[in-house]
């Protein structure tokens, strides 16, 4: 049986393709940094060895799989290639491991993860499937007929995929640190969409995606009626959104997800499009889409005593307009109070103003500190650039996180894509 050995294992897609492939009954064991990440706790509770950076981890007998982070400098991939042992890329890998199944590729500059979350609980509860989610998820079944995963297109690295079939959320402006503009994240979607093998499953709503071209059917989801799926007679109760969806103008059925927002409205239409595609019946994609529980750092709710604390991963100006007209549809009657961490200067700067607009659709808005990457150049960009497009907007310190004390009855939204958590974690102490 076959050693994997990862290097960089608490990285999110790491972590999740280490559990799938030990969930198959692989020896799995991995190294990295000695800092705690949440990716790690579901490798320690499947007992998945985790050592510290050190050549010494490195054995003939292993096939190293290497993350996108790290490159030939670092001392277990030296000390790979000087034993000679097998080594690929985390991305190289995964699309090798993906011809093993009927597999589903989801990608798109935003939904992505919850769009693969809920594909993979409605289509595992009808067919084994294996799948790997972004926020370090991962599960095998060692008869997998699918492989449901998620596909980032951050420098590209979903070209590495092939995949039978793609589900195309939208296309947006990110990673400015990477791409120029839209055309060019849109000329690496169009290259992806030459990749794919049976069909494109494309949100029709999106101007860009509707110029996407492609070998295989592209079919199209969406709100508007020149869908081949269309969601109408929308309508947000306590428990969720009901909609009904229209197959090329006819009836198919009534679909409930838990979920708030127009956004996810139409990431079930894409798992509806895609089970309608495979044969999975209206009524079970209908039954298992209200069971879904969510992924982590999507609207992870938390009731403490008057407040409600949400914590999602929100870190684009079109996330956070998204996150906070879910949470204003959910608890219509309660204040929303932002509180907002920005990733990376890179898109600071470039969304600056984008961000101010997204915000001020909050009734009260803290910002913390810039979270910047190792990667870039800080400039003298400081978050008190963004407050003062934000009128009433407040810097909040960690330190000062018990003035949200004085927001009762409200929702509190902490989002971002850094270490907003610790901001919550810090209120909820003070709250004990």
């Amino acid at each position: 049986m076959a050693i994997f050995h990862f290097i960089g294992i608490k990285g999110s897609g790491m972590s999740a393709l280490a559990q799938i492939l030990h969930d198959m009954k692989y020896e799995v064991q991995g190294s990295d940094v000695e800092k705690n990440f949440f990716t790690q706790i579901p490798l320690e509770k499947k007992g998945i060895p985790l050592f510290p950076f050190d050549k010494s981890n490195i054995k003939p007998e292993q096939n190293i799989i290497v993350s996108a982070a790290y490159g030939d400098d670092h001392e277990e991939v030296q000390e790979a290639h000087s034993l000679n042992v097998n080594i690929k890329k985390y991305p190289t890998f995964l699309g090798e491991f993906i011809q093993n199944f009927t597999s589903i590729a989801v990608t798109g500059s935003h939904g992505k993860t919850s769009t693969t979350g809920l594909l993979s609980h409605v289509l595992g509860s009808t067919y084994p499937t294996s799948f790997l989610i972004g926020d370090g998820t991962g599960k095998g079944e060692e008869d997998s007929k699918y492989f449901v995963f998620e596909a980032c297109e951050y420098r590209r690295h979903f070209l590495n995929y092939h995949p039978d079939y793609c589900i195309m959320t939208n296309i947006d402006f990110d990673h400015p640190d990477y791409f120029t503009d839209v055309k060019d994240v849109f000329t690496a979607f169009q290259e992806m969409a030459m990749q794919v093998k049976k069909a494109i499953v494309a949100c029709g709503d999106d101007i860009h995606l509707q110029e996407i071209h492609a070998n295989v059917p592209v079919v199209y989801y969406g709100l508007g009626e020149d869908n081949d799926f269309q969601a109408r007679n929308v309508r947000v109760t306590s428990d969720g959104t009901t909609f009904d969806v229209f197959v090329r103008n006819h009836m198919y059925g009534t679909f409930t997800t838990i979920g708030f927002g127009n956004h996810n409205v139409l990431n079930a239409l894409a798992v509806i499009a895609i089970c309608h595609y495979e044969n999975v019946s209206a009524e079970d994609v209908a039954r298992h889409l209200q069971t879904f529980q969510g992924v982590k750092r999507r609207f992870s709710e938390k009731k403490v005593e008057r407040q409600i604390l949400i914590d999602d991963y929100a870190h684009h100006p079109t996330e956070i307009a998204a996150t906070i007209e879910a949470t204003k549809q959910k608890y219509p009657d309660q204040e929303v109070v932002a509180i907002f961490q920005p990733h990376t200067f890179t898109r600071t700067k470039t969304f600056l103003h984008e961000f101010a607009e997204s915000l001020m659709q909050a009734d009260y808005v803290y910002l913390c500190d810039i979270f910047g990457s190792a990667r870039e150049q800080v400039g003298n960009l400081t978050i008190e650039d963004l407050q003062a497009l934000i009128p009433g907007a407040k810097v909040l310190p960690e330190a000062d996180v018990d003035t949200l004390k004085s927001h009762v009855d409200s929702t509190l939204l902490f989002m971002g894509a850094g270490d907003i958590q610790k901001f919550q974690k810090a209120y909820e102490e003070t709250l004990v």
